[in-house]
């Protein structure tokens, strides 16, 4: 009995070995083919682009709802009554319209019209300035009173003067900056009544018209100018006042 028994042990006990490694073993054979840790990568991968994308659509659409200008619920409505719903970007007031820098636009003319590439030569001729034997194009519009008489001279528009000098060229000059983008620049100017830094409202007097060297000529008269603030292109005043008052 003891031979029969220990020749069965022998025998079995190889039969739990290999029971035991099976799996190990096939394991092994999985992972020595040379597609298997390719295949995990893409797969793992392609779980975290997934994911990502999943992500970021989310924070995507929270924002856009934040966004000024867009449509909202009809219960974001009733909250808020002033949002927007035609996909525009609100608009905080209304554009102020331009004047003329003077009381009675009836009561003066334009002496010298602002140089225009696009008029006629007639026109050109006449907005050319002679300045120390050389000809400049004008980049202003000059007022003068039917009369000849000095007139008051108005804010074309609301805004912070930022500059009141003296030139022994242009004369005495205010210039006011505009929240539009736009300032407007007053020459040839005599008793100044603003002071640098100082806000004024649209038809505010701010001088006299007065004289200057560089349109001697024109007499008692003002130069009125606009430019824009982003490259201080000039620009055609009478393209922008508002001709009915």
């Amino acid at each position: 009995m003891s031979d029969n028994n220990k020749g069965f042990q022998k025998e079995e006990a190889p039969k739990t070995v290999q029971g035991a490694q099976g799996p190990t073993s096939a394991w092994k054979r999985l992972l020595a083919k040379k597609w298997v840790f390719p295949a995990t990568y893409v797969a793992a991968a392609a779980i975290i682009l997934t994911l990502m994308w999943v992500y970021q659509g989310a924070g995507t659409n929270t924002v856009s709802l934040e966004e000024p200008g867009l449509k909202v619920s009809s219960s974001e409505q009733t909250d808020n009554p002033k949002a927007p719903t035609d996909g525009a970007l609100a608009v905080n007031g209304t554009t102020e319209a331009m004047q003329w820098p003077v009381k009675d636009r009836a009561a003066v003319e334009v002496a010298i019209p602002y140089y225009d590439t696009n008029a006629s030569n007639d026109v050109k001729a006449a907005a050319m300035i002679e300045y120390l034997d050389q000809l400049t194009p004008h980049t202003a519009i000059d007022l003068k009173a039917k009369d000849g008489a000095a007139f008051d001279v108005l804010a074309a528009l609301g805004g912070k003067v930022t500059a009141v000098e003296q030139s022994p060229v242009v004369g005495k000059l205010v210039e006011i900056t505009h929240s539009n983008g736009l300032i407007s620049i007053y020459q040839s100017l005599s008793d100044v009544k603003v002071t640098k830094g100082a806000e004024v409202k649209k038809g505010d007097i701010i001088a006299k018209a007065g004289t200057n060297d560089f349109e001697k000529e024109d007499g008692v008269h003002l130069h009125f100018e606009i430019r824009q603030v982003s490259d201080n292109a000039a620009v055609n005043p009478e393209n922008l006042l508002n001709v009915k008052q």
